[in-house]
């Protein structure tokens, strides 16, 4: 989660971890080359209604670590100008550029993380492709690079004994109710602000655990997961988390399989595919050892 904090100049600073993709886009420069592109945001928070946002073409001859480098020392001089704090964390979810990011975050001190829980970012990239890329000269209407499931196609690992809890149910809460998390008494988690123009009677599906005894250890668990989001494969409700992680939370019955498909598909269309996921001693307490907002987003780059 993220908040603020004053400089030696007594100046309020935004504080917020970022989300970073350094990868080729469906445009073909005038050379020929695929155009690649440095993107990076500011990741969802409660502190404050705008948000970082920056990018930079790299020429096709020099992806490589020192050219990207370069250009995050660009983008955190902006960001500074501007307000923002040098983010302690950044998260990027392309596993084939993996080393030159944690090579060029590593040279500037900065924790790298390989994480799917970029929705900022998703967002940013879905707007691209939906309503930029398309409109420039060099587009190529397919794929050139892999959207952010398709490669995850190993198959799920069952939740550990220890941290699968007393007992789970599948619930709904609505949009309404998910926007005033920021007061809910939540110990490990991450939330972040819901759009004020989704209806605030549009539900939102999620996954509810309780462990009388334990509640704080699965959060904790959970915590280090980096949840991304859920969904249902073979009548199966599966976590995904991090970078390909996949999570077998249980088997359902053939109709709640079905029914619940129908939720998360209708969430995608009313609700920015949004979920949850909660972790409670019990389900009548008010605090939450955990919760998390998810979403899910399908991308086509």
């Amino acid at each position: 989660m993220s908040n603020t904090k004053l400089n030696n100049s007594q100046i309020e600073l935004v504080c917020s971890d970022w989300e970073l993709d350094f990868y080729s886009r469906p445009i073909l420069e005038k050379n020929g080359k695929k155009r690649w592109e440095l993107i990076i945001t500011s990741s969802k928070n409660f502190c404050t209604q705008k948000d970082f946002y920056w990018t930079k073409t790299c020429p096709a001859n020099k992806v490589n670590s020192i050219w990207l480098t370069e250009a995050l020392k660009e983008a955190l001089i902006e960001a500074a100008n501007k307000g923002w704090e040098k983010p302690g964390r950044i998260r990027f979810w392309r596993s084939s550029m993996k080393s030159i990011i944690k090579k060029s975050l590593e040279n500037l001190e900065i924790d790298a993380l390989v994480s799917r829980r970029t929705y900022s970012l998703f967002e940013k990239i879905k707007f691209l492709e939906e309503e930029v890329y398309p409109k420039e000269k060099g587009y190529v209407n397919g794929i050139l690079a892999p959207n952010f499931t398709s490669t995850i196609s190993n198959e799920p690992t069952p939740l550990p004994e220890a941290v699968r809890g007393d007992s789970l149910t599948i619930s709904a809460i609505t949009i309404g109710e998910l926007k005033k998390a920021q007061n809910w008494p939540i110990e490990f988690g991450d939330i972040f602000p819901i759009e004020d123009s989704i209806n605030n009677d549009y539900l939102v599906p999620g996954l509810r655990l309780f462990s009388e005894n334990r509640a704080m250890a699965l959060a904790a668990w959970f915590s280090s997961l980096e949840p991304v989001k859920l969904l249902i494969d073979n009548d199966r409700l599966i976590l995904e988390a991090l970078e390909d992680d996949k999570w077998l939370v249980t088997d359902l019955p053939k109709n709640e399989a079905d029914e619940l498909l129908k939720k998360f598909e209708e969430a995608r269309k009313t609700s920015c595919g949004y979920q949850f996921i909660s972790i409670q001693s019990n389900p009548f307490v008010e605090k939450f050892s955990g919760f998390w907002i998810l979403q899910d987003i399908e991308l086509q780059i």
